[in-house]
């Protein structure tokens, strides 16, 4: 479980609190859109971190999917 006070390393005063957020990512001329990924989301600007699994977890979906040819892609982000 994610804590609560991470500071936002765009917008110093702000703070972090769990939440969730879209990830767009492209490889070559495949562009993935994530949908509901968890983050810790800065309360003030909105920016959004994603913890080390979660990226990897992106990443990895991503390459799969970039393997199946140039397309747009919009997925739910399943843990």
């Amino acid at each position: 479980e994610r804590e609560k006070g991470m500071k936002c390393i765009i917008y110093d005063i702000g703070e972090t609190e769990p939440g969730m957020t879209t990830v767009t990512l492209q490889k070559d001329r495949t562009i993935i859109v994530f949908k509901n990924v968890p983050a810790d989301v800065c309360q003030v600007c909105g920016e959004a971190y994603t913890d080390q699994d979660v990226t990897r977890r992106l990443l990895q979906v991503a390459n799969e999917e970039a393997q199946k040819g140039p397309r747009e892609e919009f997925i739910q982000y399943v843990a």
